[in-house]
């Protein structure tokens, strides 16, 4: 398994309940949406009296020397508010917020849509030890408006996406706690200075959004968190996690990556061979999730496919499966090790 696959496998993680089946904007779980490993901003959480996160930390075991390098990579989802704007037929230069504009077939609905980001921090062993390395980043704030003209090409409204901006960091950082063992410790932190008191749904905008880290040691090997050797064990139990669930992940046997989720998985997590590709749920029941799709109304087609790109994709990659594609997915035997 490439570093490719282990990028697949965190994606999944990623969009997990990004939007949730029969994926229509309009039905209750998408309206109040829910992601696993959210990180909001200080202010907010503060005003949950710490019901809430602003950073996750992963800790695990590495075998090296201080030329091992380290690289983490995280990734997140920056949520931004797309609105949909009709223009006044009679002041054709202004324009209103609506809850859905039809134009010829296609219903334009307001949405969350999410934007992928990802920040790297590389640094060897023995400069960990010696100070953390430190990834600091901004994403700017930013509103783009869209036309929305009809089949005579007419305008008649916009779609305006903006986002919020958010701040935040990537600590990186290790001790020595043996012969050639070290302990690595990843802090993700939301640094957001926004004003306190904001709704949930409004905190979203400002929030790192599904947050996980990806692990990579060159010349060097991590201990499994879930079966540590024997004499790593009391050191394996020690190790903190803070919001986030870390395993070997690669092909079984491997040693060199570490994929740190929010979402309790195992070591060597694997995609399903025979899914056709991501229905946002990482679970294996694309069948009935498939032949689910296959049963929504033309009207809930038209809604899902006009509602998000990813959605589109799902609903034409679905219509598109065969009856040997049904089949490869209705019964797999697989071996289970003793």
């Amino acid at each position: 398994m490439s570093l490719e696959d282990v990028e697949r496998v965190a994606e999944a993680l990623l969009y997990e309940g990004y939007m949730l089946y029969p994926y229509r904007p309009t039905s209750v779980k998408n309206r109040q949406r829910f992601n696993f490993g959210v990180l909001y901003s200080p202010a907010y959480v503060k005003a949950q009296s710490g019901a809430e996160a602003a950073s996750m930390q992963t800790e695990c075991l590495l075998r090296g020397d201080d030329d091992t390098c380290i690289e983490t990579r995280v990734r997140f989802l920056h949520l931004q508010e797309r609105t949909v704007h009709e223009t006044i037929a009679s002041r054709p230069a202004e324009s209103r917020p609506v809850a859905q504009l039809t134009v010829g077939d296609n219903a334009i609905r307001p949405w969350r849509e999410a934007v992928q980001r990802e920040v790297a921090v590389r640094a060897p062993l023995g400069d960990l030890v010696t100070r953390p390395a430190v990834g600091r980043f901004t994403f700017h704030p930013s509103e783009l408006s869209e036309a929305i003209t009809d089949d005579r090409g007419l305008a008649v409204g916009s779609i305006v996406r903006r986002k919020h901006r958010v701040d935040g960091s990537v600590e990186l950082s290790a001790e020595a706690c043996g012969d050639g063992l070290y302990r690595v410790r990843v802090t993700v932190s939301n640094g957001t200075d926004v004003a306190p008191g904001a709704v949930r749904e409004d905190a979203l905008l400002d929030g790192l959004v599904s947050a996980h880290t990806i692990l990579l040691a060159g010349k060097g090997e991590f201990v499994s968190l879930l079966e540590p050797p024997a004499e790593l064990r009391d050191l394996a139990h020690a190790c903190r996690n803070i919001g986030t669930w870390p395993v070997l992940a690669g092909a079984a046997g491997e040693r060199t990556i570490m994929l740190s989720s929010p979402i309790i998985i195992y070591d060597y997590p694997q995609l399903a061979p025979e899914s056709p590709g991501d229905l946002f749920d990482g679970t294996e029941i694309d069948e009935i999730l498939s032949l689910r799709i296959l049963t929504l109304t033309d009207a809930e087609k038209a809604e899902m496919r006009y509602s998000d790109e990813r959605a589109r994709r799902i609903l034409e990659r679905t219509e598109g499966l065969n009856a040997e594609d049904l089949m490869r997915m209705h019964g797999t035997m697989r071996p289970v090790s003793p």
